[in-house]
């Protein structure tokens, strides 16, 4: 026996035909002997609707308090008509909402982006698995949240997801599906490229870059709560079938999800190039990296500005490749010049929390700042910031970021 979590987004629930086929399929698991938790979203465009009546109503004068009590309205009804249509089908099924004493989702006081208290909702929700034994197929509200006095909040738009991954972690699901709109995550939007194709399976790092950047197939908070144990994917509604392929979400592997700070063990040297008009000269850096790969020299960092370009590379290979780099210097109308810097560490911190940290760079770069220790170079991505100092200060420098990550 299996353990689903289905959530169900706004478009697979946008009208009763939609919602009978999508009860269907969530009865045809139960069917063959697997347990499942239903999340639903608001019905198609209701939230943006709520949004546009409630302002023409009432305007600036809007509390965030009555908005979310406002907001919480889709989802109030979306989980009602599921569960009666689960029950239609000759299954026993009962919604669940922030109203509901087995309410498992808890918060802080935030009305509108409120942060998930885990330690509470993970006790709450043996509230729902007692409902599941029962042989019940529990409806829950996505995108809501109960704060510390009972209040209605809610997680941010998108926050279904954050929902389903969340209660799947915490009820340690077999598998957590996301039924949406579209096949699966494509190789880019088929709308702008009609060769655009389907991906059989995608990291969570790789997800939720995509997701952070633009995407609209899954918010990227809600792969926090992604076990590596569980399996999870991403199919279309329209088939009516939680068991077609779409596209699985692989990891996190290695506890790349975990919050560390590592050292690079290895001394790196960093070579800067200089010239004017760097950035106007079309493929520059791909005759860069072309040259040290062809040698099998491997580049740890590289950042261009307006008129200089850095690369680190391992110290054993710096001799090599600052006498590659000047023959492209000697061959290139741009290029002026080139230096060889001091030795310099590598340190990495990796926090799924990062992309929503205002000021986490600052918070990294101020220890350093009042311990004398100077920053060579400095780049970040959604979970990930990487740090150059020089390789005297490495250890220290090191000592000082992991206290950021606690």
């Amino acid at each position: 026996m299996d353990l689903i979590v289905a959530k169900f987004g706004g478009t697979s629930v946008g009208n009763g035909e939609r919602i009978k086929k999508a009860a269907q399929s969530v009865v045809n698991e139960y069917m063959k002997g697997n347990q499942v938790v239903v999340v639903v979203s608001a019905v198609n465009k209701t939230t943006d609707d709520l949004i546009k009546l409630s302002h023409d109503a009432v305007g600036e004068g809007l509390t965030e308090k009555r908005k979310a009590e406002i907001l919480a309205m889709g989802e109030l009804t979306s989980t009602r008509l599921f569960s009666a249509a689960i029950e239609s089908l000759g299954v026993k099924s009962e919604f669940i909402d922030p109203y509901n004493e087995l309410w498992p989702v808890v918060t802080d006081s935030n009305p509108l982006e409120a942060k998930i208290d885990f330690k509470t909702t993970n006790k709450k929700v043996e509230g729902i698995r007692d409902l599941i034994n029962q042989g019940i197929i529990p409806v829950i509200c996505g995108f809501l949240g109960k704060g510390p006095d009972g209040e209605i909040t809610t997680l941010g738009r998108g926050g279904s997801d954050i929902t389903a991954f969340l209660l799947g972690h915490c009820l340690d699901a077999n598998e957590v599906i996301i039924v949406t709109d579209v096949d699966g995550v494509m190789s880019t939007d088929p709308n702008k490229i009609e060769e655009a194709e389907l991906l059989d399976k995608i990291s969570v790092e790789e997800m939720r870059d995509l997701a952070t950047h633009g995407a609209q197939v899954l918010h990227p908070h809600a792969l926090k709560y992604k076990d590596p144990l569980i399996n999870s994917k991403i199919i279309n509604f329209n088939k009516g079938d939680l068991t077609q392929s779409g596209t699985k979400i692989v990891g996190p592997f290695n506890g790349e999800m975990m919050k560390c700070a590592s050292l690079y063990s290895e001394p790196l040297s960093v070579i800067a190039l200089v010239g004017d008009g760097m950035l106007k000269e079309v493929g520059l850096l791909s005759e860069l990296t072309t040259r040290l790969s062809e040698n099998e020299i491997n580049i740890f960092g590289i950042s261009a500005g307006q008129n200089s370009m850095t690369v680190f590379i391992n110290k054993k290979d710096s001799d090599k490749a600052y006498h590659l780099l000047h023959d492209l210097v000697i061959e290139s109308d741009v290029l002026s010049s080139l230096s060889l810097g001091k030795d310099t560490a590598m340190i990495t911190l990796v926090s799924p929390d990062f992309i929503e940290t205002p000021g986490i760079i600052s918070n990294i770069a101020e220890p350093l700042r009042k311990n004398n220790i100077n920053i060579v170079e400095i780049s970040s991505s959604q979970t990930a910031i990487v740090v150059f100092v020089e390789w005297k200060d490495g250890k220290k420098a090191h000592e000082l970021v992991k206290e950021v990550l606690k």
